[in-house]
């Protein structure tokens, strides 16, 4: 039941899917099929963390890095990054609770107030702003609104 303008944070796994497809894009089809291969393109892809890769990408990275061989493995045989992701949240039940923020710069009211409270709230948290007070879902699609100046991409 997902609005398209909020797409992104209803699928699951999300941020780990990017990773996952960003590090097969980095490899040819012969070296993502050899584990060792794989690791050291986790690793490559991770180290280069500072520069290009949002915290949400950092903290998979986190996550991936102490179970590269499990990784490893499902990967070599040319599992779907979704199924993979999904498979190494058993090891870290965190990775698949990692989702990109709700963009909220340039969307309409009317959009902001087709989100539910919990979302909602969860933009608020991320950008550090308490709703005292906030009793009614217009009371926070307010909120929102007056601290849209806080937004950012990063966490």
């Amino acid at each position: 039941n997902c609005s398209k303008p909020l797409l992104d944070s209803c699928r699951i796994c999300i941020v780990c899917v990017k990773v996952m497809d960003d590090i097969k894009a980095t490899m040819t089809k012969e070296q993502s099929r050899k584990k060792p291969e794989i690791e050291k393109a986790m690793g490559a892809y991770c180290a280069d963390a500072e520069s290009k890769l949002s915290a949400r990408e950092r903290k998979i990275c986190y996550y991936i890095d102490p179970i590269k061989r499990d990784v490893a493995q499902p990967f070599s045989l040319g599992m779907d990054s979704l199924k993979l992701c999904q498979r190494i949240t058993k090891s870290n039940p965190e990775i698949c609770t990692v989702k990109f923020p709700v963009k909220t710069d340039n969307m309409e009211k009317k959009d902001i107030s087709k989100l539910r409270v919990k979302q909602l709230k969860q933009i608020l948290a991320d950008r550090g702003v308490e709703c005292k007070g906030c009793l009614e879902k217009e009371d926070f699609v307010k909120r929102v609104q007056e601290t849209e100046h806080l937004s950012t991409d990063e966490f």
